[in-house]
């Protein structure tokens, strides 16, 4: 029995033994893994995550440029309104024969320059039958408001003058040009004034010449009327106005009348007929007759313009014409014919 307790004592005592030796090895790896980690450096406090305290709501004013919703809009100012502007219809001229920039210029009161810029002819004496030309409004150039110098007269000598006095009371003064220069001229206008007893002008009048070209020593026929009856007059005053050396390049200078013949009507009027023949080597446009007779004084009485049948005549071809020519005064004792036309003028593209 005593035995038995010896043994059981001695049991215990190992058990309590290997306790501690546990104990102690535990304890050994402990402290092995406190000196691994304090040799690398570092020292790890494990500490629980504390709670967020909650954040205070801070109050944050946007400056924005913007205008309180209860603010009246600004008013809108619409964008203007175009307005169309009235363009007057313009004035077109349609060239007809024998007519010159200087006879369309005078018609409608502007000048040659003005109605060459508002067409872009550079050159007048290319003006061409049928051609449309735009006529400027006196106040859409320069010189309408411009003082208008007078021009200087020609020392042209005008020559053969007839004046006669119709039963309606009209002024007419027929009469030549003659052209004593030795360049061709062409453009050629003249002027005529009434005078009364004291000088005084009582009435004025301007036209052109027959001939669109007229040659060193040629005579060109001009008729002019006297629109306003004169009260009275005196005496007159004829003046060459206007001429420029002639571009004769444009001229077709080959034609010529065959046939004249003229038949005396009642009333003092003739029957004039004829032929204008092309001698030249091309084919010529614009192509009229201008027909004068002359009483015994050689006093031009009557003159005009004729077209014939075919205002083109091609070369070597003729053109048929016939006219009544009723003249102011008289006798006559001849008649001529004059026969004039322009080349064709090609345009290079």
């Amino acid at each position: 029995m005593f035995l038995k307790e010896l043994q059981t004592l001695s049991q215990l005592r190992n058990t309590f033994a290997w306790a501690d030796r546990l104990l102690l090895v535990s304890s050994l790896a402990m402290l092995t893994v406190s000196m691994f980690i304090v040799g690398c450096g570092q020292v790890i406090t494990l500490t629980p995550t504390p709670t967020p305290a909650p954040t205070p709501t801070i109050g944050v004013t946007l400056a924005a440029n913007l205008a309180p919703a209860t603010s009246t809009p600004a008013p809108y100012t619409p964008a203007p309104t175009l307005t169309p502007t009235m363009t007057p219809t313009p004035v077109i001229h349609t060239v007809q024969s024998g007519e010159s920039l200087l006879a369309i210029a005078t018609q409608y009161g502007i000048s040659v320059s003005a109605l060459q810029d508002a067409n872009g002819i550079l050159d007048p004496r290319t003006l061409q039958v049928g051609q449309q030309l735009i006529i400027p409004r006196p106040d859409e150039t320069d010189e309408a408001s411009a003082p208008t110098a007078t021009p200087t007269p020609l020392p042209l000598p005008v020559q053969n003058v007839y004046l006669n006095e119709t039963a309606t009371g009209n002024v007419w003064l027929l009469g030549e040009v003659k052209n004593d220069t030795d360049t061709a001229l062409e453009q050629v206008q003249v002027a005529a004034v009434l005078l009364d007893a004291q000088g005084r002008e009582t009435a004025r009048a301007e036209t052109l010449v027959a001939l669109d070209l007229v040659e060193p020593g040629d005579l060109a026929p001009f008729a002019l009327l006297f629109d306003n009856q004169p009260t009275q007059y005196d005496r007159y005053q004829i003046t060459v106005k206007h001429a420029v050396p002639a571009y004769v390049g444009s001229y077709y200078r080959d034609l010529e009348v065959n046939r004249l013949e003229s038949a005396r009507e009642r009333y003092s009027s003739y029957t004039v007929s004829g032929a204008i023949l092309n001698r030249g080597p091309e084919e010529a446009v614009s192509v009229q007759v201008v027909l004068v007779a002359y009483d015994s004084l050689e006093r031009v009485v009557a003159m005009r313009k004729v077209d014939p049948d075919y205002n083109v005549v091609p070369r070597g071809g003729e053109a048929s014409f016939t006219a009544i020519l009723t003249p102011l005064g008289g006798p006559v004792s001849r008649i001529e014919a004059i026969a004039q036309g322009r080349r064709l003028q090609t345009t290079t593209p």
